[in-house]
């Protein structure tokens, strides 16, 4: 039968539930049960395709192109599964299926109507979709379904109902409710506060919904007075309220969970055959805390994009430099830089912000361009390319990053001086990116090219083929409608810049690399969406291994880390570090 976990939450949005639900699913998925996980976002956009980065943060993709909700990114990330599009149900998908019924007269007639036929449609994509392999092709067992949103939002509402109902139809040792709130500090008095939690329980619990576990995110641990309040006034056992304070890295909180009796909760109150021998998988989230926090040496890379006041827009990207980072042992420390300030035009109009820009860009140890859309910033994102290819400081581009890599070699080393992309500059006489769509027939709209594909190598010596292993072709995530012309290709080879990495057909160039540089390599996919905290994506791991000085030795040990510098993928093992035996990291071909 299988298990349906709840999280809602209450007080504010963005309270973490993205990763409290990612860490119920790790415990429960180092107890040997296959977990799947579902996010339901109330907003009516039919995907998170079209969201500007700052609203929800980065539009995360998967391997189906499906374009959804960075929360899954930490689904895929923490129980290292593979999603798919279906996996995010929004409010906009629900509405859609039931008018496209109604419209094929499948109602009969009946008055179509929020209860029963939005609820109804609601617990059928839930259990449709639970039942989705999503790691080889194990059934799984235990499904985390994340809402979105606050309880007490008028658009969430449906789904509360929903699930309201889906409690009887499943049976109560089928499904529980864990409640995320907030426990303030206010500094004036420094002390926890827990009426929001009782006022947001009290409002779960008039919707029909009775939370099994109450977390409480808070700055420090509970105090235990306050523990037991909230147990008095929210109707639960000491013992389901559980506290979440912040911590130093998100890897903890699985363990923080694991310390508070939550699996033998679950397992008692879902009545689950857990065993409970010391958990392997949980040893290696330990070692990868333990060593976050023990970091000494440092390592710093310059991201230049647009979008940089809000972190979350490049959550993957973070995420995937942090697991690199974290493989060699170093404290990454990221250096936001917005393109526009690089540009000579600012420095007329604001003098102070473009050297404060160059001098970050100048002192990072690496350079990453990330992709983005739109022309503002691309200018600024070209000089700090240029400054990369003559200081031979290491690079990455990513997606555009590498058009614009493309784009500043043509200017300064082929001579083209007008060169660009034709998104950029239509009436170009040197179009060295152009529009290259998937045509899928009797589509509309959908004229991106979306979802894993593969990139085949065609170099024996390329920097990047080593570090995946050797691999003769990858798999990896695209999201792009612009490529390089394939026409120009020949041009740029008789100049040191090779493109390495082509698709199947041969007419879309996936990888450059230049000679004579330390690392200078841009990527058209985004490896950054595959990237694990186990399994550091390829061309990440190169930019910080770059970065740090560590490439070259890395390359002659047959891409292998030295023992010291490695918690193994395959040892579950808590030995000392010194004597867990060499790895080699896993290609990603292979999956």
């Amino acid at each position: 039968m299988m298990k349906y976990i709840l999280v809602t939450g209450g007080v504010i949005s963005g309270i973490g539930k993205g990763i409290i639900a990612s860490s119920v699913g790790t415990i429960l998925k180092s107890c040997g049960l296959h977990v799947t996980a579902i996010k339901i976002d109330p907003y009516i956009n039919i995907d998170a395709g079209t969201f500007s980065p700052y609203e929800h943060g980065e539009v995360f993709v998967l391997d189906d192109g499906g374009e959804v909700d960075l929360d899954l990114g930490n689904y895929e990330r923490f129980l290292d599964i593979r999603l798919t599009k279906d996996n995010n149900l929004t409010t906009g998908k629900i509405y859609q299926s039931v008018i496209n019924k109604e419209r094929r007269g499948d109602y009969l007639g009946k008055t179509v109507q929020v209860v029963p036929h939005i609820t109804d449609a609601i617990q059928e994509w839930v259990v449709k979709q639970a039942a989705v392999p999503v790691d080889d092709d194990a059934e799984p067992q235990v499904c985390v379904i994340e809402l979105g949103g606050t309880v007490g939002d008028i658009e969430s509402m449906p789904f509360i109902e929903a699930f309201r109902q889906f409690q009887f139809k499943v049976k109560r040792e089928n499904f529980c409710n864990i409640h995320v709130s907030l426990v303030p500090q206010p500094s004036a008095t420094g002390e926890q506060k827990t009426k929001p939690t009782q006022n947001s329980v009290r409002e779960l619990r008039g919707l029909g919904l009775s939370p099994d576990l109450i977390m409480c995110r808070c700055s420090t641990a509970l105090d235990n007075s306050v523990k037991e309040k909230i147990s008095m006034f929210c109707h639960v056992e000491p013992e389901q309220v559980i506290c979440v304070q912040d911590v130093s890295s998100i890897y903890r909180v699985p363990l923080l969970l694991e310390d508070q009796g939550v699996v033998s909760y679950l397992s008692r109150r879902l009545n689950m055959p857990i065993e409970s021998r010391p958990r392997k998988m949980l040893t290696k989230w330990k070692e990868m805390s333990d060593r976050s926090d023990r970091l000494l040496e440092h390592c710093s890379i310059a991201l230049v994009g647009k979008y940089t006041k809000f972190s979350d827009s490049y959550a993957s990207v973070i995420k995937a430099l942090e697991h690199s980072a974290l493989a060699i042992s170093h404290k990454l420390e990221v250096k936001y830089i917005d393109s526009a300030y690089l540009e000579p035009s600012t420095l007329h109009e604001e003098p102070v912000k473009y050297h404060e820009a160059w001098q970050k860009l100048c002192s990072a140890d690496g350079i990453l361009v990330p992709g983005g859309f739109g022309v503002r910033g691309t200018e600024g994102k070209i000089h700090a390319i240029n400054w990369a290819r003559k200081q031979k400081k290491p690079f990455l581009g990513v997606c555009l990053g590498m058009q614009l890599a493309v784009c500043e070699f043509a200017r300064n080393m082929l001579g083209w001086k007008d060169a660009n992309s034709t998104e950029f500059d239509p009436e170009t006489k040197h179009p060295v990116v152009i529009d290259m769509p998937e045509h899928n027939p009797g589509q509309m709209g959908g004229t991106m090219r979306l979802g894993k594909r593969r990139t085949i190598f065609n170099n024996d010596t390329s920097v990047l083929r080593k570090l995946y292993g050797d691999a003769e072709y990858v798999d990896e995530r695209h999201r792009h409608r612009f490529e390089v012309n394939p026409e120009l290709k020949s041009h740029f080879e008789k100049k040191g810049l090779h493109f390495v990495g082509q698709d199947v057909e041969g007419e879309r160039m996936e990888v450059i690399e230049l000679d004579d540089h330390p690392y200078f390599i841009g990527v058209q996919y985004h490896p950054e969406f595959t990237s694990r905290p186990i399994k550091p994506s390829p061309p990440y791991l190169g930019l910080l291994l770059a970065a740090a000085g560590k490439l070259q030795s890395y390359l002659q040990k047959g891409c292998r880390l030295s023992p010291r510098d490695t918690y193994s993928d395959r040892s579950g093992s808590s030995t000392p570090d010194s004597e867990i035996s060499e790895l080699k990291l896993p290609s990603t071909s292979s999956e």
